[in-house]
């Protein structure tokens, strides 16, 4: 299963578009199939380069299997028109949070898993719950990383 966006290429800088500089809409994601067997999709966006430790952007869980693309902009509700359901970010809110680095250039990882089965999560889980529920489900998973440092 391979991840990618229209918006930036793997290993890339993300537009400011995507982030606190700018509208701060989720970016634009596709995917090839998943794997035979596959009953949803979680989707997590994180930053390791955070001075605090790795700081969560965005936690989406049991998304339908069938999906193959995250439009740009996805509402900050806890149950999108996409599907699925949003958790909550390090910035303490539902849905996606784009990077906004205090310094340097940070990496953000865009991680897609395939699983076996939906996950018993309300929305609002964090990606610790997530993890832990979705531990020994996971079929393959994907990764995308873009970069991004602040324009000063």
């Amino acid at each position: 299963m391979k991840l990618e966006s229209a918006a930036f290429a793997a290993s890339n800088l993300i537009p400011a578009r995507y982030t606190c500089d700018g509208e701060d809409l989720s970016p634009p994601l596709n995917w090839d199939d998943p794997p035979e067997g596959t009953r949803s999709l979680a989707l997590i966006c994180d930053d390791p380069d955070a001075p605090r430790g790795t700081f969560v952007h965005w936690v989406f869980y049991n998304l339908p299997a069938d999906l193959r693309q995250m439009p740009e902009g996805v509402p900050a509700q806890p149950q999108p028109p996409v599907g699925g359901i949003q958790g909550k970010n390090d910035f303490g809110r539902l849905g996606y949070g784009g990077p906004c680095p205090p310094s340097g250039t940070h990496r953000y990882f865009f991680k897609l898993y395939a699983l076996d089965q939906t996950l018993n999560l309300a929305q609002g889980a964090t990606k610790a719950e997530l993890l832990q529920a979705m531990n020994g489900h996971i079929l393959i998973s994907a990764e995308l990383m873009g970069r991004y440092a602040r324009q000063r």
